[in-house]
């Protein structure tokens, strides 16, 4: 970002970096777990879980995309190799072992929650400080509501069938 951007911001932007690299990690370990639970899925209802944690899948990558623009535009550096998510990683990565649909929607909807909270305290940390972040914050926290809702509402229907 441009000398004048930066100076808009009235915070410690080396923190603020930090934080969306923990967030950029969260998305990345995220996009992996949907990706590969709608490819191990089985069980009851599988096609709507499936098509459900492809299309969350797809939502987690492009969150990285905006997270690693922001941190590129405060100048900072995103996480450059796949074993930093591990370190850097709010939520952490639950591997699709059990490849039952509700297992899966069990796991997502725990990733889900704690995704809710990162963007929450992101807002938090920006708001009146830093709007660009901070309106980034609320997109992604829509997304992650909504993600959250879907799968409580598969898991519903599972007990339906």
């Amino acid at each position: 970002m441009g000398t004048r951007g930066n100076e808009l911001i009235e915070l410690d932007i080396p923190q603020l970096v930090e934080m969306l690299n923990k967030a950029l990690a969260d998305e990345w370990l995220a996009y992996y777990q949907y990706w590969m639970g709608a490819k191990v899925a089985s069980g009851v209802m599988r096609d709507a879980v499936v098509l459900e944690l492809t299309e969350h899948a797809n939502d987690e990558l492009r969150h990285a995309q905006m997270l690693a623009d922001r941190i590129l535009q405060l100048d900072g550096t995103p996480l450059l190799e796949p074993k930093q998510w591990y370190e850097f990683t709010n939520c952490g990565y639950d591997a699709p072992s059990n490849p039952e649909v509700k297992a899966l929607l069990v796991q997502n909807i725990k990733g889900e929650q704690c995704a809710i909270n990162v963007y929450k305290n992101l807002m938090d940390f920006t708001k009146d400080k830093d709007e660009l972040t901070y309106q980034m914050a609320i997109e992604i926290l829509k997304d992650e509501i909504e993600h959250e809702d879907d799968l409580q509402t598969l898991q519903e229907d599972l007990k339906n069938v």
